[in-house]
């Protein structure tokens, strides 16, 4: 786990948006927060960065697209990349954690709430954000 009181930041990266959640100081909840919508990888470390020194993050969780067979892809590589460069900018570690349903998860969970598709599209990243980090919690 990490250090005392120190909280995880899960990331769902994505090509559009970082989908953002974050545990309790305790590592027991998953909060939203919201989505960071990408400019350039420079411009999107240092959002990350301000963030987690305000939040007082110990550790990075990237969920990584992991396909269906349980091997990784070219996705998966990108993922590593830009973990890779957290590590570097950030000097935080970063943990990679297999998203593989959260997606499908959030858009079967927000299609139920009724909220309407243009909500939908910004708001399925942060709750696959949640599900990402809540799975995680739960596992340890």
């Amino acid at each position: 786990m990490t250090p005392t009181n120190l909280r995880i930041l899960a990331l769902d990266l994505g090509k559009k948006r970082i989908g953002l959640a974050i545990s309790d100081p305790l590592g027991i909840t998953a909060q939203g927060l919201p989505n960071i919508v990408r400019t350039n990888k420079r411009s999107d470390l240092a959002v990350l960065e301000q963030l987690a020194r305000e939040r007082e993050v110990g550790l990075i969780l990237l969920g990584n697209p992991i396909n269906m067979r349980g091997t990784e892809g070219r996705q998966s590589g990108w993922v590593r990349e830009f973990g890779a460069a957290i590590e570097s900018r950030i000097g935080l570690p970063v943990k990679f954690w297999d998203e593989r349903l959260t997606s499908v998860e959030a858009g079967r969970v927000l299609r139920s709430s009724g909220i309407s598709i243009e909500k939908r599209a910004a708001a399925v990243d942060r709750l696959s954000a949640v599900i990402l980090l809540q799975s995680y919690l739960d596992s340890q």
